[in-house]
């Protein structure tokens, strides 16, 4: 029996175009690239920093440096990939604003998803019991999480207008149901989408 595909996943296969050339920013254990690699046929290259996992990558034969996303993106050529992958990590940065418009220098679009601290359940986990939500999308606690920016999507379509990116396409996630598109300026998302994905590009001048 095939395994199933982390649901983001799933969404960031659809959108890569077959071919392309794809960086994976806090890839873990290859997991995505190999995947892509498998399914696309990407020109694949991952940015991990954790020893274990780029030893894991690397067993696998995919192409990953040990970096940190938050110092190491710099040393990447501008417009050097067509798409980069920042898949449920963005809060864990230090910048998250400097690193999202560093993905949209090395690359044409950048692929974004984002847990949503605006959900209901996290509404009315803090209305109801005061304290810090543990949910399926966010399922550690205060003191062992390593998400230290967590947002809204309201925040994270404000940040991208502010730092004058485009949001050309989003994508609700909740986990075991299926992927549904949406409208990322929608009131009514910002309390209903679990986590979202974002393909990102800079906007026109």
């Amino acid at each position: 029996m095939t395994p199933a595909i982390r649901e983001d996943f799933g969404e960031i296969l659809r959108l890569v175009t077959p071919g392309a050339r794809v960086l994976d920013v806090g890839c873990e254990d290859g997991a995505l690239l190999e995947l892509l690699t498998r399914q696309k046929g990407v020109d694949a290259q991952g940015l991990e920093i954790s020893p274990e996992n780029v030893a894991a990558c690397l067993a696998k034969g995919l192409a990953v440096v040990q970096g940190d996303g938050d110092r190491d993106l710099d040393y990447f050529p501008s417009r050097s990939f067509d798409y980069a992958v920042l898949s449920k990590t963005l809060q864990q940065m230090r910048e998250p604003r400097r690193v999202l418009s560093e993905l949209l220098r090395i690359a044409e679009q950048a692929i974004v998803s984002v847990p949503n601290f605006g959900h209901w359940r996290m509404r009315l986990s803090l209305m109801t019991r005061g304290r810090m939500p543990e949910t399926r999308a966010l399922p550690d606690p205060w003191w062992a999480t390593p998400n230290i920016h967590l947002c809204t999507l309201k925040d994270f379509t404000d940040l991208c207008r502010d730092l004058g990116l485009q949001i050309d396409a989003g994508v609700a996630l909740s986990s075991g149901k299926p992927a549904r598109r949406m409208d990322p300026g929608g009131v009514l998302e910002n309390w209903r989408a679990e986590s979202a994905l974002f393909l990102l590009s800079r906007a026109p001048a």
